[in-house]
């Protein structure tokens, strides 16, 4: 029997909006839903992949966690302590132990300052180690991402991005961090560097007992490294569960159109391509109901006016859809007329209002 491993990550009903409008006091009128009641939890030294297309929430989800973000709802429980509502002082104590790897390894490093003073920077700010070992723990971290130590004493625009994007790895890791959180850490670099540093962030959670938090719109690297999927769109979870039950058996029609767009490299296997019709709808104005059934090929009535519930269809595989829920797909009559009956209220509620406009 497996040993149950350490939840170092619980994130419940967790919720970021961003005001768009405010009334006439000054309140916000209007929100983007960023990131919409999401809940996973995360093993020790196990890797999740956030998914989903540009805009869906997945860095804002990301950077919540971290809380550089305060949330609007919901809770994160961090090594079974709650950092939901801590303050910037509270916080201090976890920022060690929780690191982010930014996307662009070109704009994130300080470029007056030496690879050197870069990584040792933190260090020294919460005393890692004593001030005489700083240099040699530094150099010994560079070692760890492949970086040599004749690298120390140089600047960042020396280096190419590959190399750039290890001094971030060396500079996240430098504070013995327990938690990653890995903004599409490779989409800025070339495939073959691409490979590299997916294989160095491997090694290091291999020997180092990382967790990683892996955000990514790249399917290929998120199956490679990943133990678990979550697919967002619009700022909801659409499907959770771990990676190959994921690719073998994708459930929401969003995912199966996400996935059906990954190459195989198999001249001989004909891919069933999904498209989706139109484009993805505004986050400060989404639809109602389920947010996909806009794009969605096997769209209902009741998906045009209810949210649908988030199902565990199988072990450890939980999806968003009507089409999973058996009470709703056992009485869909019922659930066709009352979007009928709303549909007649609203045309109604429309008709009075244009009356009222003409007596005007």
């Amino acid at each position: 029997m497996d040993e149950k491993k350490e939840i170092i990550l619980q994130v419940n009903d967790l919720k970021k909006y961003f005001p768009l409008d405010k009334n006439l006091f000054g309140k916000p009128a209007r929100y983007l839903k960023a990131v919409d009641n999401i809940s996973f939890t995360l093993e020790k030294g196990t890797t999740i992949g956030i998914v989903g297309e540009s805009g869906c929430g997945k860095t804002t989800l990301g950077r919540t966690i971290l809380k550089l973000y305060n949330s609007d709802g919901g809770s994160i429980f961090f090594a079974g302590q709650d950092i939901t509502r801590l303050s910037k002082h509270q916080m201090r104590k976890y920022r060690t132990k929780m690191q982010l790897i930014f996307q662009d390894p070109y704009s994130s490093l300080p470029p007056r300052m030496t690879v050197g003073n870069i990584i040792s920077e933190a260090v020294r700010v919460h005393k890692i180690v004593p001030k005489k070992e700083v240099a040699k723990y530094v150099q010994n971290i560079m070692k760890k991402c492949g970086l040599p130590p004749q690298y120390y004493d140089r600047y960042p625009h020396e280096f190419s991005g590959g190399q750039r994007q290890r001094i971030c790895i060396a500079r996240a890791l430098a504070v013995k961090p327990e938690l990653i959180i890995c903004d599409e850490p490779v989409s800025a670099l070339d495939v073959s560097i691409q490979a590299q540093i997916i294989n160095l962030l491997k090694e290091l959670q291999k020997s180092m007992g990382l967790t990683y938090v892996f955000i990514s719109h790249d399917l290929s690297v998120v199956k490679y490294i990943t133990d678990q999927i979550m697919v967002m769109y619009l700022g909801n979870a659409m499907e959770l569960g771990e990676t190959d039950d994921i690719f073998d058996n994708p459930l929401h029609p969003y995912t199966q159109a996400l996935f059906s767009a990954v190459p195989v490299p198999d001249p001989d296997v004909k891919m069933h391509r999904v498209i989706l019709n139109g484009d993805i709808p505004s986050p400060a104005n989404p639809p109602k109901g389920c947010k996909f059934h806009t794009r969605c090929a096997n769209c209902m009535k009741v998906c045009r006016y209810m949210e649908p519930k988030y199902i565990e269809v199988t072990k450890k595989h939980f999806v968003a859809c009507h089409l999973y829920n058996q009470e709703i797909m056992n009485d869909l009559a019922f659930y066709d007329a009352e979007y009928d009956q709303i549909l007649l209220q609203e045309q109604q509620m429309k008709e009075q209002k244009e009356k009222k406009n003409e007596k005007k």
